[in-house]
């Protein structure tokens, strides 16, 4: 069973990790008065959403209000309603908001061929002010540097006892 999610405006849109650095599992999250939606993503997708979103950002007039404090943490129970795949982003013109549009990831088999039917797939879309996606860029940075401090040398994360650096092998 699939599920659509349509937010034309919403009280938060948010990235959280839940679990210890090196071991955490992302989350997205959007949030409508008491609609919730969570969708598991890996550190990178979230990264890269923030840094589209920057670019979109910099052409674009500075925000003028600034997310409620707390507004940023993921709400509890995280319970995710599907994985993400495919990402679309833009921005709308006329509202003067930017699209973030999350799609579930899609099962191929051994030929790379999808198993079920577009159709099938769970999608959320959500429309930001610049102020929000200004505050999930900020936000997102900062999870994600909450993690396993970078090598110096490689920049691969390092495990407090160390790693392997392939740089000073």
């Amino acid at each position: 069973m699939s599920v659509y999610y349509d937010f034309e405006e919403v009280d938060a849109f948010t990235v959280g990790a839940v679990g210890q650095p090196g071991a955490r599992t992302f989350f997205l999250q959007a949030r409508r008065g008491t609609v919730r939606v969570t969708v598991k993503c890996e550190k990178q997708q979230a990264s890269a959403i923030a840094d589209y979103l920057r670019r979109v950002l910099n052409d674009l007039p500075d925000p003028t209000e600034k997310p409620v404090p707390g507004a940023m943490e993921l709400a509890t129970p995280v319970d995710a309603v599907f994985v993400l795949g495919p990402v679309g982003l833009g921005y709308d013109r006329t509202t003067d908001r930017v699209l973030v549009q999350l799609e579930e990831v899609m099962e191929v088999d051994e030929e790379g061929e999808p198993l079920d039917d577009d159709e099938d797939r769970g999608h959320l879309r959500v429309f930001l002010t610049r102020s929000q996606a200004a505050a999930f860029c900020e936000h997102t940075d900062a999870v994600v540097s909450a993690g396993r401090p970078a090598c110096r040398w490689c920049t691969q994360p390092m495990n407090p006892e160390g790693h392997a650096c392939p740089r000073m092998n």
